[in-house]
């Protein structure tokens, strides 16, 4: 294991420590002597987050994913970002951001769900419950819920239609 490593992993046991301001700190000197590693800019982001100073986790978010993540962080970078975007008001970048990371990994229900609360923050309603209620049939295992899959999904994207 190489030295970054073994920093990038004291970081990330800090956090898991709730030590949050310590991994920050560090990962911010990571950054420093290395700025084009893309699993410290992720995690200097992350860290950013959990600080609750997501306007500062940005750039470092954006960095990560143009520099390039493996499958599982990538996933997370993206669903970060498109989150981040999301509280702080930009839900045109938070819907982008979403989007693209759902179409490199449509089968994430975490993305599809910050999505949906985005979707939401735009008012786009209908689209926001459509998208709800399949990850919710498609991911429960609730018996009640899975009674009425078939309804749900028939129902998921007619919810203004009215039957006489």
């Amino acid at each position: 294991m190489q030295p970054v490593d073994v920093e990038i992993k004291k970081a990330i046991s800090y956090r898991q420590n709730h030590e949050y301001k310590a991994s920050n700190m560090l990962l911010l000197e990571l950054v420093r002597q290395h700025p084009d590693h893309a699993m410290i800019n992720y995690q200097c982001a992350w860290s950013y987050d959990i600080l609750g100073e997501e306007s500062l986790a940005v750039p470092y978010y954006k960095k990560a994913i143009t520099l390039g993540l493996p499958k599982d962080e990538l996933q997370g970078a993206y669903l970060g970002l498109g989150s981040t975007y999301r509280t702080l008001g930009l839900y045109d970048e938070s819907k982008e951001t979403l989007k693209e990371g759902i179409s490199k990994f449509p089968h994430n229900k975490a993305l599809q769900t910050f999505y949906a609360m985005t979707l939401y923050n735009l008012n786009e309603h209908s689209k926001a419950m459509d998208l709800l209620l399949n990850c919710l049939v498609q991911t429960t295992s609730d018996p009640e819920i899975k009674l009425y899959k078939k309804a749900i999904e028939f129902y998921s994207d007619k919810l203004d239609q009215v039957w006489k």
